[in-house]
């Protein structure tokens, strides 16, 4: 029986991101009808603020536009500000088969502590030298390859899209001018141990903290400093008790959205279709708002805190040995992602 299909509205898709080809990638122009398909609600965690930060505007979008692209039988609910829990809880909850959580937005480094290695290459310091650099590799064949490897690697998670939530800056509670001032210093870290090799590195003292104890971590002096994308930087109100900000640059925060292959099968093929172009237009909402919000806070805190400009060929030398031990085995690959700047 041939498919009635609606005309999509909205932004245009011409240089988005490839989606993942699980189940065949749908023309971007025209949307299944799935206005008659049974009602299915789905979970989807997010660690950060839905208002203020990249990722929960992107969350909100996505939410929107699958609604809409489904007729209203597809609901994303969308728990953010870490009410689910931290992100390793998200993956422990998805991978484990629980069912409370259907869908997460994931720091791509998150997901490298369940194995899936190949994708640590997107979280390398200075792995993208450039916000074009990132979106010519995501816009580029080499990105299904990740997007890909979370199910090959038997997760039961599909990736949806990459994207990106800024770069990452190091932000401290104690007067610095640049490098040298981090010795000894503690910065918190997540489990990521490439981020923990970077972090010692340029010679402080990388500290595992759970994000939502950063703040009072931060203002009680059991860490001295910590890294994030500018914007979460802002609406984690981190400013407050770290108010020195080092505009290093280490890392890209490479984002995906996955999905468990439990929910997505509870969708039929018209609401999968319908994921699949919501998750393709976000990628665009995503690379036009995530710059924007980075130039608009750095406008918007002013005065509160001290922005420190670094030289960072310095840091770069730091990292090289970490960033040579960790491409070791992909030297081909990580090649690959290097050639796209």
């Amino acid at each position: 029986m041939k498919k009635k299909t609606l005309r999509v509205l909205g932004v245009a898709v011409a240089t988005m991101l490839s989606v993942s080809a699980f189940s065949g990638v749908a023309m971007a122009e025209e949307v299944p009808d799935a206005s008659g398909d049974p009602a299915v609600t789905l979970v989807y965690a997010e660690v950060n603020p839905l208002d203020t930060t990249v990722v929960g505007q992107v969350a909100t979008h996505f939410a929107e536009r699958v609604n809409e692209l489904s007729g209203g039988t597809v609901t994303i609910d969308v728990q953010g500000g870490g009410v689910l829990g931290a992100e390793g809880d998200f993956c422990d909850n998805m991978i484990g088969g629980v069912g409370t959580i259907d869908m997460a937005r994931l720091s791509v480094s998150t997901l490298t502590g369940y194995g899936v290695l190949k994708s640590a290459l997107l979280c390398l310091p200075f792995t993208f030298t450039s916000r074009d650099h990132f979106w010519n590799f995501a816009a580029s064949d080499l990105a299904q390859e990740f997007l890909d490897e979370p199910f090959e690697d038997g997760l039961g998670l599909h990736g949806l899209f990459l994207g990106e939530e800024g770069f990452r800056h190091i932000f401290t509670n104690k007067e610095v001018s640049g490098l040298d001032d981090l010795q000894g210093m503690k910065i918190r870290v997540s489990t990521d141990p490439t981020m923990v090799g970077m972090i010692n590195a340029f010679g402080a003292n990388a500290t595992v903290v759970a994000y939502g104890e950063l703040y009072q971590s931060l203002q009680s002096g059991v860490v001295d400093g910590a890294e994030n994308p500018v914007g979460n930087y802002m609406a984690n109100s981190f400013y407050e008790v770290a108010p020195y900000l080092l505009l290093d640059g280490h890392q890209l925060g490479v984002i995906e959205l996955v999905i468990t292959d439990m929910a997505w099968n509870k969708l039929t093929e018209a609401q999968q279709e319908c994921i699949k172009i919501a998750a393709k237009e976000c990628q665009e909402y995503n690379k036009k708002l995530s710059e924007k919000i980075e130039e608009d806070t750095l406008a918007e805190l002013g005065d509160k805190i001290t922005v420190i400009e670094v030289d960072k060929a310095e840091w770069i030398e730091k990292c090289k040995d970490v960033i040579a031990e960790a491409t070791a085995d992909y030297a081909d690959l990580y090649q690959a992602i290097e050639d796209l700047q």
